[in-house]
């Protein structure tokens, strides 16, 4: 009896014409519900296993640096922008709820990862940006993460995933957000 491979990594003996758990359970809704067209399951459903194998694999790699996903996302968010933002902007660049972000960036304040501070101008206005410990996180972790989204991707020509971005763009644009 063989050891099934690690979470998000493919077997030797697998092709992409293989089937996989996605066609399983398609097959299986298909099955259960003939009169439903099931097809969107294929897209979707792998859509989400993707997301959710690499997500997995971003919480290993954060666990040692003691911070969430979402903690990352909004470092990352404060590190990428040239300028400190309020907590408005990283709801709507992390999407993320309000109510999540104050708490985040409460914890990473604490924790010596984030700085809050008030604005110059408007003195109501409370503008985050990373500290110099929060940006070095996302930095240690930031090739890591790319290269982890490069493997994932390796089996794609640079067309193939131009042609993948302008497709999941469209049903982006569908789905809303």
């Amino acid at each position: 009896m063989s050891t099934p491979p690690a979470p998000g990594t493919q077997r030797a003996d697998r092709t992409p014409d293989t089937p996989d758990l996605v066609d399983r359970i398609q097959q299986e809704w298909a099955q259960a519900y003939p009169q439903f067209d099931v097809g969107p399951i294929g897209v979707l459903g792998r859509i989400q296993h993707i997301a959710t194998v690499s997500s997995h694999r971003l919480d290993r790699h954060l666990e040692p640096h003691g911070v969430t996903r979402s903690e990352y996302d909004v470092l990352g968010a404060l590190a990428r922008s040239d300028r400190p933002l309020r907590a408005s902007d990283v709801v709507s660049t992390t999407l993320l709820s309000g109510a999540s972000i104050t708490k985040i960036t409460e914890s990473l304040s604490r924790r010596g990862l984030l700085e809050r501070r008030k604005s110059e101008r408007d003195g109501r206005v409370v503008l985050l940006e990373p500290t110099a410990d929060g940006r070095a996180l996302v930095e240690a972790e930031l090739p890591r993460r790319l290269a982890d989204d490069e493997h994932a991707l390796s089996g794609l020509d640079p067309a193939e995933r131009e042609m993948l971005a302008t497709l999941l763009r469209k049903v982006s644009a569908t789905v809303g957000g």
